[in-house]
């Protein structure tokens, strides 16, 4: 069986509150303005996920809202405190629990970067795959029979993007 992961950074967050801790900080008005364009691209190329899995940070909550805006039948999110600047190996632990063939995982750096490297058998050829930036996005495929049975290196990777590359 073919699964399908959509894994996105958050987009970019406002730090202009100081009382604003890292977990309640919001998205800026640059990040407000690429997420809608990262929903936009995946329901004109087809990537729709009958899962989301996101961290319960604000910046990534929005992030999903406003992605989710952008596609039709958007499943309601899971919003995951174990996401919260996750490594790969709770990134991965996480996603192992997954039910829906195409799952989307929005979460946070350096985690989100380094589990996107330690997923595909080759990385992708894009230049901002190994910084994954705000609201970068990578959709890879694996051929295994669940989320369950997912191991690191066996990821094929599809397609990637970043907010830039969509204006």
């Amino acid at each position: 069986m073919t699964l399908r992961l959509i894994l996105s950074r958050h987009a970019k967050s406002d730090w202009d509150n100081p009382l604003d801790s890292d977990h309640t900080r919001p998205l800026s008005a640059r990040g407000l303005d690429a997420a809608p364009r990262i929903g936009r691209w995946l329901a004109e190329t087809g990537y729709l996920p009958g899962q989301a899995l996101v961290s319960d940070a604000m910046r990534t909550r929005q992030t999903w809202d406003l992605i989710a805006q952008e596609l039709p039948n958007a499943p309601a999110a899971a919003f995951d405190n174990f996401l919260y600047l996750a490594g790969p190996d709770v990134l991965m632990g996480r996603l192992r629990q997954a039910s829906a063939p195409c799952v989307i995982v929005i979460a946070h750096n350096p985690g989100i970067a380094e589990f996107a490297h330690r997923l595909l058998a080759v990385p992708m050829a894009h230049p901002g795959f190994n910084g994954f930036p705000t609201c970068a996005t990578l959709v890879a495929e694996f051929y295994a029979p669940d989320w369950a049975q997912l191991e690191f290196g066996t990821g094929r990777g599809v397609d990637f993007t970043v907010p830039r590359d969509l204006l």
